[in-house]
């Protein structure tokens, strides 16, 4: 029996390219996690030649079904995101030998920055350019940003462990509706 417990779940048709233009085909992949729930990320290969690279956990889901799910609603933009952290610190070579195994049998590591919180974005700011403006630049980012921005701005009173396994499209949820909320009381507090 294999140790490898990754598997590609959702193999993804449109190619991602990369800021040198390199192109990738990216695929969904999950793995079952030692305490029964599931984890997903993202893998790409190239297309022409290279070295296939791996995000570190875009997602934390309690099965395989809801990891698959996660897998069907990656967009584009959000792909684009996933593929500049895959870049950002390359992992270490692996061979294609199927293509139905995932590559790797487990995310990348996470790297988070070490001192303060960081937020890459404020979504009040964005969001006075319109609300699919903020989706659209909150769907780029990992889940651990999108846990920072929420923090940082106090956009929820759930706790860090709580939102660490929340999956990125529901931290974007939160965050869009804590926002959309928070505009809209204002509004209605000066009067406008």
């Amino acid at each position: 029996m294999s140790n490898h417990a990754g598997e590609t779940l959702v193999q993804l048709t449109s190619e991602v390219r990369s800021p040198e233009g390199t192109r990738y085909l990216a695929r969904a992949c999950g793995g079952p996690m030692p305490d029964g729930s599931w984890q997903g990320w993202i893998e790409f290969v190239p297309i022409d030649a290279g070295v296939p690279v791996r995000t570190p956990r875009e997602t934390t889901q309690p099965n395989r079904t809801d990891t698959q799910y996660w897998a069907t609603g990656l967009t584009p933009v959000y792909l684009e995101g996933a593929l500049a952290r895959a870049l950002k610190k390359p992992s270490a070579p692996a061979e294609v030998a199927s293509a139905r195994p995932s590559i790797f049998p487990a995310p990348g590591p996470v790297t988070r920055p070490t001192g303060a919180r960081e937020s890459l974005i404020n979504p009040f700011s964005v969001y006075e350019h319109g609300e699919a403006h903020l989706r659209k630049q909150l769907g780029a980012f990992a889940a651990w940003h999108l846990v920072n921005i929420a923090r940082k701005f106090e956009l929820t009173d759930l706790d860090v462990v709580t939102l660490d396994h929340m999956p990125s499209v529901e931290l974007v949820e939160l965050i869009v509706s804590a926002v959309r909320n928070g505009v809209e009381s204002s509004r209605a507090s000066n009067g406008g």
